[in-house]
């Protein structure tokens, strides 16, 4: 059976640790757009997936979205913002595109993906920040899109990032 290289495949914490490809490939693809998503370790990307709700890629890594339901182990202050208010939640931790597979529609099929995962287990709403400072016209327009409203907003890392807290009812 041939796998669809365009629809979400799983990303297996044994992918990210036996053989460094896809584990070097994501760090170095987010840490490209660290500015939008904030920079990871390697330890830290193989703890966000180990307790990942959502944890998907398309094609090798055209692109990839990581999510955490209201029960992950999180230290983010975007997070926790999502924590403090909502008894249950998916949070969009980070979703990532390359350059090459940009305008292609796999940051919409990774959402369509995520929210339909996320209705079959129960949950009603999808969360999210986007930077309002630095701004980041492109990620406020495809949420938007999406249905996403914003719900609030917050000056994080001593003031050097303002972001919008983003929610989507399913």
């Amino acid at each position: 059976m041939v796998m669809n290289q365009h629809m979400p495949i799983a990303i297996a914490t044994s992918e990210l640790s036996s053989g460094a490809t896809l584990g070097d490939a994501m760090l170095a693809l987010n840490n490209s757009h660290a500015e939008e998503l904030s920079w990871l370790e390697r330890e830290r990307l193989n703890d966000l997936v180990a307790q990942a709700f959502y944890a998907r890629r398309i094609g090798h890594l055209d692109a990839f979205m990581i999510a955490l339901d209201q029960d992950g182990h999180y230290d983010s202050p975007n997070f926790q913002w999502f924590r403090s208010r909502y008894a249950r939640f998916v949070y969009v931790d980070r979703i990532v595109v390359s350059a090459s597979a940009r305008g292609k529609g796999c940051a919409r099929r990774l959402y369509i993906d995520l929210f339909d995962r996320a209705a079959r287990a129960g949950h009603h709403q999808i969360v999210c920040e986007v930077n309002r400072e630095p701004p980041n016209p492109a990620s406020d327009a495809f949420h938007a899109a999406l249905g996403f409203t914003e719900v609030g907003s917050a000056s994080i890392h001593n003031g050097s990032k303002t972001v919008r807290y983003l929610s989507r009812t399913l």
